[in-house]
């Protein structure tokens, strides 16, 4: 079996609650077995049994896929300019956010509340960025890392809006200082497809027309194939990028102002 189509089954049944990795770590069950009464005949005790059994073939961590990537990426291209200010939108705070606070002060906004328990070079701030009428504090330096894909689709507490990710990207240019810099990713495909309520796919180019793009300069584009590596630094234009579910990464500069 291929991995992309092994990767779709695992996932058609994790939608419906069923793990199927925990289903077929039960092949192990033996080996617990026979380990924890070898543990008892050496002169342990065991207080609670609570088997373990997905982690026996894993490896020592996964350093591939779009998270990973991203995040690490954007993270390094913050560290080397040095921004006066960055503002995040939406970026998981466990990943991309975690990554730069360990350097470096960061603003945070989502929709979603967010605890007191952060760190003290993250301030959050929450607010809709689809909402056009908010008084948007403004940066040299924007992030938004596989976040503008879900907007509109409620699946993050926001309104159903079918022009929420177009909305999010101006309020996103609108937030970017002349001469800043943009950094925004999302799932790419063959062509643009709504999951809903999961997420959007866009085709590489289609955000080239979206409404403000105009006013940004593609500084470089590198993005994430199907099977999780990353691709350096790519002519979008020249180059034919041949993914089902990749993830797409660009930097824009802004060269003028949102008209």
């Amino acid at each position: 079996m291929n991995s992309t189509l092994k990767n779709k089954i695992f996932f058609f049944f994790d939608l419906i609650g069923f793990d199927l990795g925990k289903f077929f770590s039960l092949r192990y069950l033996s080996r617990y077995l026979r380990q924890s009464r070898q543990f008892l005949r050496m002169g342990g005790s065991i207080d609670i049994h609570r088997p373990i059994l997905v982690d026996l073939n894993d490896q020592a961590g996964t350093a591939k896929g779009h998270y990973f990537h991203q995040d690490l990426l954007v993270a390094s291209f913050i560290y080397k300019n040095s921004p006066l200010r960055h503002i995040d939108i939406a970026s998981r705070v466990d990943g991309f956010v975690a990554h730069v606070a360990s350097y470096r002060k960061i603003d945070v906004l989502d929709i979603r509340p967010l605890s007191r328990s952060f760190h003290d070079n993250i301030n959050f701030i929450q607010a809709d960025l689809m909402d056009e009428t908010l008084n948007l504090p403004t940066a040299d330096s924007i992030s938004c890392l596989h976040a503008i894909e879900h907007f509109g689709l409620g699946r993050y507490q926001d309104d159903i809006d079918i022009l929420g990710h177009f909305k999010g990207f101006k309020n996103l240019i609108k937030m970017v200082t002349l001469g800043g810099t943009l950094y925004i990713s999302f799932p790419i495909g063959m062509q643009n497809k709504v999951v809903f309520n999961a997420h959007r796919i866009f085709q590489p180019n289609d955000i080239f027309s979206w409404q403000g793009s105009n006013e940004l300069e593609l500084i470089r584009f590198d993005y994430v194939d199907d099977l999780g590596n990353l691709h350096h630094n790519i002519d979008i234009l020249q180059t034919p990028i041949s993914v089902h579910y990749g993830c797409g990464i660009y930097s824009f500069k802004k060269i003028a102002p949102l008209s």
